[in-house]
């Protein structure tokens, strides 16, 4: 930083008109310092108040039901082949309409076409049966 000190010699001192603002850089700074210091720390995590102990065990298990979708699009309940879509679900109605719905494990061929597949999670779906999953995917890892 240079320092205007004037000309020198045996002239008057001319009255300096320029702001002085070391002093407003100061407390500039240290207002800065002091919202960094009262700022909380931001967390990114989010709290979770959780059961403790261990759970009861179940009184019962879950009742399954398998549905087996074949390479051709034949359906299978339980190994017991499905003969249409109107059996397939009025089978899905009986388990909807059950006080405990049974969990639907879902297991698709590998050569399966997509469309029968989804057939029937969308029967599942609309029927009400909210227990569904897919079992059997390593199959399709390659």
């Amino acid at each position: 930083m240079a320092m205007n000190v004037g000309q020198g010699g045996d002239k008057d001192a001319e009255v300096m008109i320029d702001i002085n603002t070391t002093p407003l850089i100061d407390v500039m700074l240290v207002l800065l310092v002091m919202l960094i210091i009262t700022i909380p720390i931001q967390l990114h995590s989010v709290n979770l108040n959780m059961p403790v102990g261990t759970p009861p065990p179940p009184i019962e298990p879950p009742q399954v039901v398998t549905i087996d979708v074949d390479f051709d699009g034949t359906v299978y309940w339980n190994g017991d082949m499905i003969a249409n879509k109107a059996a397939l679900e009025t089978r899905m109605v009986e388990a909807a309409t059950r006080p405990v719905q049974p969990e639907v494990h879902l297991r698709p061929n590998k050569l399966a076409e997509y469309k029968d597949v989804a057939a029937v999670m969308a029967s599942a779906q609309r029927l009400g049966l909210v227990k569904l999953g897919l079992v059997g995917n390593e199959q399709f890892v390659k």
